[in-house]
């Protein structure tokens, strides 16, 4: 679906059709993180939370989903709410996003399908908890996250803590290289493994202000560069969980995956739910922080355009 073509598929919430309208700052947010990354009721609090530190920062937030075969850009109070209580929702890439609307499905947007449906309705800056990867063993698995392709031709700015730190972080970045997807680092030079400050990689690109990577952002449109941008922004320290103790809690939770034999999209799901565990909460707390963190300067880099 072409932005063009897509239209008759896709609701726009009132707020964010006018934000559109007249060129005031929106910003985008996932909802599988709602649907598969969280419990309830912690998924619709969060969820609230994000939108409010949206708007406080002077831009409009628009969650992205799909409701019965509707794309919504934007959700209600009474929307998100059922989404975080939905049952059987599915968890929607690019390869099956067509089919939820065809099918008239419900399902949590990954950041692949929310950056297909915000560039549908031009929104320019999305704001996440994590990217989807490489996966630890994908030399035999092949498991790849569509996220990595869709950041190569999908011209949106895409605010994470990095890659979730249960992928290879390095294959990952190799492979975001190979695709031509510029990765900046916010004030920092080593990049983020989303629940620690620190992975054992360097940043490809640092920049210090959400100004300095809008600009970058419109550069790159003005030299006909196609595709998207990824900003890596350390959780705050007050909030992380060292790197060093997450490897632990993250070897426990790959052992659990490889002996229950989880595959394919279960299995970022079952790790986050099994680190849950593992760190009796913490590791929850720590990813509620960081998605406000990247909410707060993604606003700022939709203002900043």
């Amino acid at each position: 679906m072409t932005p063009d073509t897509a239209r008759p598929f896709v609701d726009l919430l009132p707020a964010v059709a006018d934000a559109l309208a007249a060129g005031r700052p929106v910003v985008a947010l996932e909802s599988t993180i709602i649907t598969h990354g969280m419990p309830y009721p912690d998924n619709s609090v969060m969820a609230a939370n994000v939108e409010r530190i949206i708007a406080e920062e002077g831009a409009v937030p628009a969650t992205i989903a799909v409701v019965g075969g509707r794309i919504k850009v934007g959700l209600s109070d009474g929307e998100r709410e059922s989404l975080a209580t939905a049952s059987g929702a599915m968890k929607l890439s690019r390869a099956d996003l067509g089919f939820a609307v065809a099918q008239g499905r419900t399902g949590g947007t990954t950041v692949a399908a929310t950056m297909i449906c915000a560039r549908m309705a031009d929104i320019r800056v999305f704001a996440t908890g994590g990217i989807g990867g490489v996966h630890k063993g994908a030399e035999e698995s092949f498991d790849i996250s569509a996220d990595l392709d869709e950041l190569a031709r999908t011209p949106v700015v895409v605010v994470s803590a990095g890659a979730k730190a249960i992928l290879d972080i390095e294959k990952t970045l190799e492979v975001l290289e190979t695709r031509g997807v510029p990765v900046v680092a916010l004030a920092a030079d080593i990049m983020p493994a989303f629940w620690s400050r620190q992975s054992p990689y360097r940043a490809p690109l640092r920049l210090e202000r959400p100004e300095d990577i809008a600009a970058l952002f419109e550069t790159r449109r003005k030299l006909g560069l196609d595709g998207g941008m990824l900003v890596a922004n350390p959780v705050p320290e007050e909030d992380e969980i060292p790197a060093g103790e997450m490897a632990r809690y993250i070897a426990a939770a790959h052992r659990a995956a490889a002996e229950q034999k989880i595959a394919g999209k279960a299995v970022t799901p079952f790790l986050l739910g099994k680190i849950l565990e593992l760190t009796d909460g913490r590791s929850l707390k720590t990813n509620i922080a960081l998605v406000e963190n990247n909410a707060r300067i993604a606003a700022r880099i939709a203002k900043a355009l």
